[in-house]
């Protein structure tokens, strides 16, 4: 199979690889390695497709629409797939094979050639539930998170949200030292963040990078998560990604900043989240985010979602 990667993938790859991280090169002969392997039949590279992997449309040696998901170790992809495997389908996109076993284990040289490869039942990868009008969207999508909150296995190895964002805190200092404009927002954010893990109400497993682009239309359900980054910790770090869907129209409106808290109102009610707990978490989600994106010169989106916290 002969290809070129998205060009959104490359882009959002090359802001975050580390020195000597070759993936890219070798995604042509891991993309030829995982069809052979699986004796599948490509239809078509899913484009603009994501940010962090890459999503083949392909067939099963049965004739079964399925997805072919290839991701770098840094994006996580063992975790999505040990998420995915507790959640079986509830909520979500369903594995289509077990975990890796003996037969699939290479002879000793490099990694399994099912290490960071997922094989994921199709859904309509064009039709989100973005695609609904806005409140509608944020309806269900909020329906289809609800049924991702479950207990996490009892020996999982999932990060918690103290460790994410414990790593996400020290990017933020760093830069806060160097950028006098994001420090206030920084240090709320990060007293925000404070405050909020003194006494989390509850610990379940989460999908971790949620909003209304992760949500699919499906034939077992209508609504289907995707691509999580699953994650250990409360229900309002989960919800506060969503807060902020659309932010774009949200800042063109003049009346944004009372859309956004009437957001966050209504989030919270419909899904039984405290307001003040998921108003804390969508300010820290955003202002990392918009830091994360300063750093790496994405201005645009940098602008949009400091502005969007200093509403919080």
């Amino acid at each position: 199979m002969v290809f070129e990667p998205p060009q959104r993938l490359v882009r959002a790859l090359g802001e975050a690889a580390p020195n000597g991280d070759d993936w890219l090169e070798r995604l042509p002969e891991l993309v030829r390695q995982a069809v052979a392997l699986r004796e599948l039949t490509v239809d078509r590279v899913q484009v603009p497709g994501g940010r962090s992997s890459l999503v083949v449309l392909v067939r099963t040696a049965d004739g079964t629409p399925a997805v072919l998901k290839l991701a770098p170790r840094r994006a996580r992809p063992e975790s999505e797939r040990a998420a995915l495997a507790h959640w079986g389908g509830r909520g979500a996109v369903r594995l289509l094979e077990p975990p890796p076993g003996p037969r699939l284990r290479s002879n000793g040289e490099g990694p399994p050639p099912t290490e960071g490869v997922l094989l994921l039942e199709r859904l309509h990868p064009d039709v989100s539930v973005r695609s609904l009008p806005e409140a509608r969207a944020l309806l269900e999508a909020a329906e289809t998170l609800r049924r991702l909150w479950v207990e996490p296995p009892q020996d999982h190895a999932f990060e918690t949200v103290a460790e994410r964002t414990g790593r996400q805190a020290e990017a933020m200092r760093a830069r806060a030292a160097t950028d006098p404009e994001v420090a206030p927002l920084v240090e709320a954010a990060l007293a925000a963040r404070e405050e909020l893990l003194a006494a989390p109400p509850e610990h379940r497993l989460l999908h971790g990078t949620f909003r209304q682009s992760k949500v699919l239309s499906g034939e077992r359900l209508p609504w289907l998560a995707v691509g999580p980054d699953p994650v250990v910790g409360e229900h309002a770090f989960d919800l506060a990604r969503l807060v902020r869907d659309r932010v774009e129209d949200l800042i063109a409106q003049p009346s944004g900043a009372t859309t956004t808290r009437r957001r966050v109102k209504r989030l919270a009610e419909s899904l039984e989240v405290d307001r003040e707990r998921l108003r804390g978490w969508t300010l820290f989600r955003a202002v990392e985010s918009g830091v994360r994106a300063r750093r790496v010169g994405r201005e645009q989106d940098a602008e949009l979602l400091l502005e969007f916290a200093g509403w919080l």
